[in-house]
């Protein structure tokens, strides 16, 4: 998974929710750690079998699957950044891990029908203008019987406390105005579904900003972004970010979004 930065090369939205991202919460990482661990749990990998990540970023979950898979399975990295693709390849020689990558993007993966055993796909389908396509590609390269975990944002979800409620919620609206698929997360059970797979599971993790931050660094951006597009003024936002501030300093203070993962598989 691409933790380097979101290029707008990367995606189909002309980089227009590039600067909106899970990672911007300073708690992020160790709540997407604990979704990947639920999402390798849940595919539980066995030895001799082929698994794709889809998205795949510096390759970190590619290298668990092959360590899952051993030397009689596959497990390959889909990835459309050239400079993305590089960094995974020499982190895999540097590992002596047997995991591959491939140059592709969500809408048209290069594999035949029926080839994996699983899947995986994370924070790719809040960028896609048209993520019923991926959902399909992802159904038609598992093999029936296959399963996959599809992991995204939901931004309907975020969470600003404290603030003056109507503020907050101009400030949160903007928020899913620069995303393209802003609420991902509530749809991947119905986009799977209609791609003909089985939902099996849902799992969430609420990625809770560190209390002692403030407004950081997501808050700062999105409510300048309010301001520029006229939706709060500039007295509004500098009130804002002191609440958040004096929050902090008394420990009444909660900024967070969810994140959904959903474990479905292709019948037989």
């Amino acid at each position: 998974m691409n933790m380097q930065g979101l290029r707008p090369d990367r995606f189909d939205s002309a980089g227009q929710d590039q600067l909106v991202d899970v990672r911007d919460l300073q708690a992020a990482l160790p709540g997407i750690r604990r979704l990947r661990t639920w999402a390798h749990e849940a595919l539980a990998l066995q030895p001799g079998e082929s698994a794709v990540d889809v998205g795949s970023g510096t390759g970190t979950e590619v290298i668990a699957f092959a360590d899952a898979v051993g030397p009689t399975g596959t497990a390959i990295g889909v990835e459309p950044d050239p400079q993305l693709l590089t960094s995974a390849e020499r982190r895999a020689e540097q590992a002596g891990s047997t995991a591959k990558f491939h140059s592709g993007d969500a809408y048209g993966l290069p594999f035949g029908a029926n080839t994996f055993d699983a899947a995986l796909c994370e924070r790719v389908f809040q960028h896609l203008t048209a993520p019923s396509r991926a959902a399909n590609e992802i159904a038609r390269v598992l093999k029936p019987g296959g399963r996959v975990v599809v992991v995204d944002s939901d931004w309907g979800t975020a969470i600003v406390h404290p603030g003056d409620r109507q503020v907050v919620r101009d400030v949160v609206d903007t928020l899913i105005a620069a995303t393209t698929n802003p609420f991902s997360g509530r749809r991947l059970p119905g986009l799977l579904t209609k791609a003909g797979l089985v939902i099996d599971e849902v799992g969430s993790h609420a990625l809770v900003q560190d209390r002692t931050v403030g407004a950081g660094s997501l808050v700062n951006r999105i409510s300048a972004m309010a301001v520029a597009r006229g939706s709060i003024t500039e007295r509004q936002r500098d009130q804002l970010i002191a609440d958040l501030k004096r929050g902090a300093e008394t420990g009444d203070v909660h900024l967070s979004v969810t994140m959904f993962a959903v474990l479905a598989h292709r019948p037989h």
